[in-house]
């Protein structure tokens, strides 16, 4: 076994492989700054030793086999240079995966702009409640297994099941993650345009995609979504088999008969027009359902049997911050936290959060922290997606000083615009006031019984779901 040195642990995706690989009986070390739940206290849980801060001293007295560079590590990091300079071995995280983990293993990788968490959460809990001990990289905590990572559970060639983010893999290597991962069997979620610091266009992800569909083999599978134009547009050159997930009836995998409620939802799956049989997942909204859809094709094609496919369903758990309900709280608020920082996903959200809880108002948190969401290039589109929430607060725009001012969010044109569309909005951060603790402020003199307040953040939003728990619980 190797003695292995993440550069960058605290990443949801590090911290989990980490975590994977030192119970195969690796040696773990890593460096990072800012961690904070849930992947420190993740660390912590498991006794995986890392040092807070960088310094060549930290891999010196290491001295490992290996180092992994997180995708966020770049040169002038004390640890890489120290690694550089000693001419120690690097390695990508996706490449340690690739190697390490989906080894001969059947690859399914999900990929998508939205819905990547949730969908590969379900699909590898499918695996599991079929019985073939999938092996699984996700980037988040699903709550079903407690551990976003782990190897297969079989020696003979099992089943590997894998986030596939499009994001780069490392300093040296500025291809997608994906195209690591090796697929057998494909999701294209949906694709959109985001991460703007390492994609210029639509076109560029596009690309991306593109390579992703030509990497899977003649005997492999694409299943993808039958809704999004270009989605289908990166699927039309694929040397496999492709299968369309849809909502519409002229899908190889639709929905029929969806109804919701406070437990979740209900609908019929078909199969080339004729049903399967009807599920029950606790999850809410149109795009969950398709989710739900992709998996369950994926699955059923690893050779999981229906009715594995509905008991793993109705025993399904979201993952962490995926529309997670923190807490209620007297006078019946609700209080939700959420990963969405693109608008697409925050529209969907909040429309997700208003179908559960018809009649209830939103007040809607969020923080423009991506790399993405902090310039204006969404500057329109996030002025259009909180139409379900009737409050809206912002956060402060994540290190603005890498932009220009003309380059970076405009929250108050941002709050000029959703005012007049007639939402109460509230821009946190202001200069002499102590934040989040005035967006606290805020919502303590907005909120009304029966409020839900949402977190919508790609972050930790300073702590502030942590102020709101140590407010609402005041409330009698």
């Amino acid at each position: 076994m190797s003695s292995i040195y993440f550069i960058g642990i605290g990443g949801t995706a590090m911290a989990s492989v980490a975590v994977a690989l030192s119970h195969m009986g690796h040696a773990i070390t890593g460096s990072d700054t800012q961690l904070y739940p849930p992947m420190s206290t993740y660390l912590d849980s498991h006794n995986i030793r890392y040092f807070n801060g960088f310094s060549g001293d930290n891999l010196k007295g290491s001295a490992p086999d290996l180092v992994v560079v997180g995708n966020a590590i770049s040169r002038g990091n004390p640890d890489l240079e120290y690694a550089l300079d000693n001419r120690l071995e690097l390695i990508s995280m996706p490449d340690l995966v690739r190697r390490e983990l989906i080894g001969r293993h059947t690859s399914i990788v999900v990929a998508g702009t939205h819905g990547k968490t949730t969908t590969t959460s379900i699909t590898a809990w499918l695996l599991e409640a079929g019985g073939l001990e999938p092996g699984f990289l996700i980037g988040g905590i699903p709550e079903n297994f407690g551990e976003g990572c782990r190897p297969s559970g079989l020696n003979e060639p099992g089943f590997f099941v894998t986030e596939g983010d499009e994001y780069d893999s490392a300093f040296f290597d500025k291809r997608s993650k994906f195209l690591l991962y090796r697929p057998d069997i494909a999701i294209v979620n949906n694709v959109e345009f985001d991460h703007a610091d390492i994609f210029s266009s639509l076109d560029e992800i596009k690309r991306s995609f593109r390579l992703l569909v030509n990497l899977i083999p003649g005997n492999g599978l694409l299943l993808v979504n039958g809704d999004d134009p270009d989605s289908l547009e990166v699927a039309s050159k694929a040397h496999c088999r492709v299968e369309r997930f849809s909502l519409g009836p002229k899908a190889d995998w639709s929905a029929s008969e969806i109804t919701s409620g406070p437990s979740g939802s209900s609908f019929v799956i078909l199969r080339n027009g004729v049903p399967e049989g009807l599920v029950s997942v606790p999850l809410f909204g149109n795009y969950n359902i398709m989710n739900v859809l992709a998996a369950t094709a994926a699955a059923m094609h690893a050779g999981v049997s229906f009715d594995a496919v509905v008991r793993g369903l109705v025993s399904f758990r979201r993952p962490k911050r995926r529309m997670e309900i923190v807490g209620d709280f007297g006078g019946g608020i609700t209080l939700i936290e959420d990963f969405a920082h693109h608008p697409t996903a925050i529209r969907l959200t909040l429309g997700a959060i208003a179908q559960l809880y018809p009649g209830r108002r939103i007040i809607a948190c969020f923080e423009p922290r991506s790399n993405t969401t902090s310039r204006n290039i969404f500057q329109r589109e996030l002025s259009e997606c909180f139409d379900d929430a009737a409050v809206v607060a912002f956060g402060k725009v994540n290190r603005p000083e890498r932009y220009a001012p003309e380059e970076r969010l405009d929250t108050d044109l941002l709050s000029r615009q959703l005012d007049s569309r007639g939402k109460t909005v509230f821009t946190g951060g202001s200069e002499g006031k102590e934040y989040p603790g005035d967006i606290v402020d805020f919502i303590k003199a907005s909120i009304l019984p029966g409020d839900v307040v949402v977190l919508l953040s790609n972050g930790s939003f300073s702590n502030l779901k942590e102020l709101l728990i140590e407010t609402f619980r005041k409330y009698s």
